[in-house]
């Protein structure tokens, strides 16, 4: 696994009221969900970076107001009739 740091002022965590491993995982979370938004990325691999489950992704997908299913009909009637 790969390890990325970054620098970040502590004005930025005193802004916003939070700790260095809380910021770290919203972070996280926040670049996993721009990458699903983007299409550079899988709900299921965004998870992955997110470190969380991806039903638990696509429910928070609403938070980030990404739609947590981006699919035409006919591309949804393909999953279901694969299912």
């Amino acid at each position: 696994m790969t390890t990325i740091a970054i620098q970040c002022p502590d004005q930025i965590l005193i802004s916003l009221k939070e700790d260095a491993e809380t910021f770290r995982r919203d972070l996280i979370l926040a670049a996993a969900m721009k990458f699903y938004e983007l299409g550079k990325l899988s709900s299921g691999r965004a998870a992955e970076l997110a470190g969380i489950s991806r039903v638990e992704f696509l429910g928070r997908a609403a938070e980030f107001k990404v739609p947590a299913w981006d699919m035409t009909v006919d591309e949804l009637r393909q999953d279901l009739e694969h299912a």
